[in-house]
């Protein structure tokens, strides 16, 4: 098992609307990084676990677990002409976006600041806790997933 952390905006799509999917889950769409795309479709398997992290919003942190619930597969918007992640030069014979399936686990009752997150030692060297580096999908680390587990325990307990 591998664990993960994916961005998202809040106002588009929060940790609530993932809860929301059930188990089937919602793909991750929308990735236009080839780093991003690269673990998406190189690295995740099903079962893996995710950090639901909430980028350009007031409270930006740590904001629920869920769970990769399906393989990447190419992702439908970037053939859609009337989405925001519509790529034009994207082929169908050979897409360049791929979306894995992911489906919530818990949502927080508040958001682990990112503030909180940088001060623990073991994000110390991770690219979450360096600006310019955080991309839309970042590996972790199980001690780091635990670390957060913890933190988020403090939370619910």
């Amino acid at each position: 098992m591998k664990y993960w952390l994916l961005k998202t905006e809040p106002a588009e799509f929060s940790r609530v609307d993932l809860m929301q999917c059930g188990e089937v889950g919602e793909p991750w769409t929308g990735v236009r990084n080839y780093q991003a795309r690269n673990f998406m479709r190189d690295g995740m398997s099903v079962g893996d676990g995710v950090l639901i992290y909430h980028s350009s919003c007031k409270q930006v942190g740590v904001a629920g677990l869920a769970q990769i619930c399906g393989s990447a597969v190419a992702d439908e918007t970037q053939f859609d002409e009337n989405s925001a992640y519509y790529d034009a030069k994207s082929d169908i014979a050979k897409p360049r976006w791929v979306a894995v399936q992911v489906k919530g686990i818990s949502a927080f009752s508040r958001v682990i600041p990112l503030t909180e997150i940088k001060e623990l030692p073991v994000f110390r060297d991770s690219p979450l806790s360096k600006k310019g580096q955080r991309l839309s999908v970042i590996p972790i680390t199980e001690e780091q997933w635990n670390s957060v587990l913890v933190l988020a325990n403090r939370l619910m307990g």
